[in-house]
């Protein structure tokens, strides 16, 4: 993006390239950098700096106490010293993986984990809240994790789809970010696909913004949530029912297929999955899902699907079963045909360039010890609750680490982790909890030592746009000095590692300022670029112009068409599975023996869902936000956009809010067993009846005084933690039933923004 500045002050900002489509988080800088939410001065909580060792206190009510940044360092130092001594290396939980900390060199989480692997090792994290059960299942399935892989190639679906479906999916929200940096490049082509005539099917409980941007050229299908494996099953059962399935592709790069058809039959257990007991699931008539299977039958079909089906129970048998619907079509591999599960991140499908592809930090430790034990990321609490206990991951028995000790950079763990209540109580438990912050996240205020950091306006990098694409290299020059006392990242733990061993900071550095790791990392990419054909201009002439390079485009790379070489010859091109072919029932998960994970895609009733909600419960759906990205920017201007009665947006159907007596612009409580909510009410028939949508990312805002309730709608105060699945492990979010009503309580002040008393 282009930042206007004074020098010292931000003015603007906006996106860097031409685009019909702005991107609203986009324009915000100036609200990042010099918001009041700053975490301005090293802090530490009042009750842990009278007693480090044996802290008083409760994390999250107590006052913090501004120290300087040498106190600071000491307190951290010291205590780590101490636990690391007394219980080993595991004992150190180093974070999460943020979300991303834009850049090649400053990306917070693998600055600390390489801190944490010179001091000794640490416990580490496996797979993300994205895509925790999806990066599970595909490696069994297919032999890769297909979410963070290349789709074929948009210019084919533009020339070769006939049918797109948009399974899960919102596009014009998801594509606003990326993993590196934004480009927009993505949704020209969701622009050209709306354009071109072709038959466009969006399947979500809700009607997204992409569905209001393409209008009458898309059908919306509104299932019941958390059916969508019962709805794929009515499909396949009409397939079978009229020999519709492609049964040479199912031999020729399929196993297991006359497995999952004796489920699909019912001749396995009696019940035939046809398009009449999928409707009365799912709640998408029998005639409809008919109609699906001969329209998908009949033409080149590509379903792309999002991620937030696999957010739930057993969300590994959505995409598994996905899979195995586009393998029974028999379009994998083809151009225009079969699935995809990356359209809807970071441009997927636009195709890669020639391009000069930076190195990054990540992984570059020469020395030192990595991770000695790793944990899912979404059972962070259960380690916390319950030290050495066993459990199960992808069929192998693990045990919870003992947690003494954990510092978090780089993410906010209290937005995006479910059951808000219940992590809460399991945060008192470690000794030390340090967060580094640029803002009064939730987690900086249940921290016992807070470092302020700089945002990425305040120091220098680089990265690539497009993700998949390699669109663009972008120099990220500094654009006004560092806030108050914030500090790079690269800096604190440079320190750190000085104190804990003569020499650490050499070590840490190797010897190198910012500026010559970012050459170093340059000096990388333009060897590569070199085999590419692309030629980069010297350092120091790219750093002074501070333009973005676009790199050429590849004529090959936009034919490129996933899973054709192992289409046209499996034995040849075979897949990273057990039997090199699409695994459709899996005999190694069959010996896993897990009822939550069973070897072949089956719909299995969630804990909580309509089917078995009780008199007056509505679904919780936590779809991605149009104006945040995921937590990050809910304290600025842009709150505006979508605030009613300025709290978070609850979306409810005419029929429900009818039922409950609520009108739009209500506040309205919104609770279940694991805590309540304020929110504000948006009445409309874009949203299936009993099923209401908060959108995730709010900071939680707890007020004591009036029984826990919180004051900005984190959707996460309602949703169920639990595993996806003791297969992967994923987080659960979109499982989670609660009830509705007007408030009627006493007017409560929002604080969610406003930094902690201090002294």
């Amino acid at each position: 993006m282009l930042v206007d500045t004074d020098g010292e002050n931000v003015l603007a900002s906006r996106g860097a390239l031409p685009t019909r489509h702005p991107n609203s988080l986009q324009s915000v800088v100036q609200d990042q950098v010099h918001s009041p939410t700053r975490v301005r001065y090293p802090m530490v909580r009042k009750g842990f700096l009278a007693s480090p060792s044996r802290p008083q206190g409760v994390r999250g009510q107590d006052e913090f106490v501004r120290v300087s940044w040498d106190q600071a360092l000491m307190l951290i130092h010291e205590q780590h010293k101490r636990i690391r001594d007394s219980f080993g290396p595991a004992s150190i939980f180093a974070g999460s993986y943020g979300w991303r900390s834009n850049g090649v060199l400053h990306k917070a989480a693998t600055l600390l984990q390489r801190y944490m692997s010179l001091a000794g090792g640490y416990t580490g994290h496996l797979g993300d809240y994205s895509t925790g059960a999806a990066q599970a299942i595909m490696p069994h399935v297919v032999g890769g994790s297909e979410v963070y892989q290349q789709q074929t190639s948009w210019p084919l679906i533009l020339e070769h789809s006939d049918v797109v479906v948009l399974w899960s999916a919102n596009p014009l929200n998801t594509l606003k970010i990326a993993w590196n940096a934004s480009d927009e490049q993505g949704i020209s082509y969701f622009d050209a696909l709306r354009k071109s005539g072709k038959r466009v099917i969006c399947i979500d409980p809700m009607r997204s913004e992409t569905v209001e941007f393409f209008g009458d050229s898309m059908e919306w299908l509104a299932p019941h949530m958390g059916t969508d494996v019962a709805l794929m099953l009515g499909i396949a059962h009409t397939l079978v029912e009229n020999g519709w399935q492609n049964e040479d592709f199912l031999a020729r790069c399929t196993v297991g297929y006359e497995i999952f058809a004796a489920y699909l039959t019912g001749e396995s257990d009696g019940v035939a999955k046809t398009a009449e007991w999928a409707a009365a699931i799912c709640g998408i008539d029998a005639a409809k899902i008919r109609e699906l299977a001969t329209l998908f039958h009949q033409n080149t079909t590509m379903l792309m699907a999002g991620w937030g089906m696999q957010r739930q129970q057993f969300g590994e048998q959505k995409h598994w079963m996905l899979v195995t619907l586009a393998a029974m079509l028999g379009q994998i591999g083809t151009p225009g045909g079969g699935f995809g599960l990356s359209y809807h991140f970071a441009n997927g499908g636009n195709p890669t360039r020639r391009a000069a592809v930076l190195t990054s930090m990540q992984g570059s430790v020469k020395e030192g010890i990595d991770a000695v034990d790793k944990i899912p990321v979404a059972r962070i609490v259960e380690a916390l609750e319950n030290p050495g206990a066993p459990y199960q991951h992808n069929g192998m028995d693990r045990h919870f680490p003992d947690i003494r000790f954990v510092w978090w950079a780089g993410g906010a763990n209290f937005t995006h982790h479910q059951d808000t209540n219940r992590l809460i109580r399991a945060w008192q438990k470690p000794e030390l909890v340090v967060i580094s912050e640029c803002f009064w996240t939730a987690a900086a205020k249940h921290a016992d030592i807070v470092l302020p950091a700089t945002t990425s306006f305040e120091r220098n990098d680089l990265t690539m746009t497009g993700d998949y694409s390699n669109q663009h290299l972008v120099p990220m020059k500094r654009v006004v000095a560092p806030q108050y006392e914030a500090r790079d990242d690269w800096e604190v733990f440079a320190e750190l590692s000085e104190r804990w061993e003569a020499g650490g900071r050499e070590r840490f550095t190797e010897g190198k300022s910012d500026l010559q790791w970012l050459e170093t990392f340059y000096a990388i990419a333009g060897e590569r670029g070199a085999s590419q054909q692309v030629t980069l201009p010297p350092f120091d002439e790219f750093w002074q112009a501070n333009q973005l390079i676009e790199m050429p485009e590849s004529e090959q790379n936009a034919r490129f068409v996933r899973f054709a070489d192992f289409r046209r010859d499996p034995q040849s091109n075979p897949l990273k599975t057990p039997s090199g072919k699409i695994e459709i029932f899996s005999e190694r998960i069959n010996s896993f023996g897990y009822a939550d994970c069973p070897p072949h895609p089956k719909w299995l009733e969630p804990d909580e869902w309509h089917g078995n909600a009780e008199p007056q419960q509505l679904q919780v759906l936590s779809a991605h936000p149009a104006h945040r990205l995921h937590s990050q920017l809910n304290f600025t201007r842009l709150r505006e956009e979508y605030a009613v009665a300025g709290r978070e947006p609850i979306t409810l159907h005419p029929e429900d809010a009818k039922a409950r007596g609520i009108t739009a612009g209500d506040v309205v409580r919104v609770w279940n067993k694991r805590g309540q909510v304020l929110a504000g009410a948006v009445v409309t028939d874009g949203i299936k009846p009993g099923v209401i949508c908060i959108h995730e990312g709010a900071w939680p805002d707890l007020e004591p005084a009036a029984d826990g309730i919180c004051k900005n709608g984190a959707v996460n105060v309602l949703t169920k933690d639990l595993p996806s699945s003791r297969l992967g492990n994923g987080c659960a979010g979109n499982t989670a039933l609660a009830w509705v009503e007007k408030y009627t309580g006493p007017s409560l002040t929002l604080t969610a923004f406003d930094p902690p008393a201090s002294s």
